[in-house]
């Protein structure tokens, strides 16, 4: 069954990045052994490396196919304009590098409209990134499932 909204709406997510949607997949993402739950805590040196992401090719909305006849978009969004990667190798991943505070770091799952039609459009700056607009300008529709977790800078280790 694919998880509900709630979450993402307690923390924001929709609203500040994403519109409403009904989850039409499930979505799991796991970085090592750690899975990525809504609003859990990750250190950045454990985010370094691209998560591992499945999506449930059974688990398909009432009026549409099977996932597996989808094609597929992952978006990583940080609303705070701080860092922000594409799925699929469009740009090469880099994991959460907060400066300070805690940040908000999302992976959205997309379904894609359509066929791509000439070139894809690709964000030059990672500040700033609109996951709304990028989804817009690609086609992609709206999302079928999304998690976020929150990070923080790690405190340098002391020298003596």
């Amino acid at each position: 069954m694919a998880r509900s909204v709630e979450p993402l709406v307690v923390g924001r997510v929709i609203g500040d990045v994403l519109d409403m949607f009904t989850p039409a997949s499930e979505f799991t993402v796991r970085y090592g052994t750690k899975q990525v739950t809504n609003g859990c805590d990750i250190k950045p040196s454990a985010a370094a490396d691209k998560p591992h992401v499945m999506v449930d090719p059974d688990a398909p909305s009432p009026s549409e196919p099977r996932l597996r006849e989808w094609l597929h978009w992952i978006v990583v969004d940080v609303p705070e304009g701080q860092d922000a990667t594409k799925g699929r190798e469009l740009v090469a991943y880099m994991g959460p590098q907060p400066p300070t505070g805690i940040h908000r770091y999302i992976l959205a799952l997309f379904k894609q409209e359509g066929a791509m039609e000439g070139r894809i459009q690709v964000a030059d700056a990672r500040a700033n990134f609109s996951t709304r607009r990028f989804a817009a300008q690609n086609r992609l529709g709206i999302p079928v499932a999304a998690v976020y977790f929150n990070s923080q800078k790690e405190p340098a280790a002391k020298k003596r």
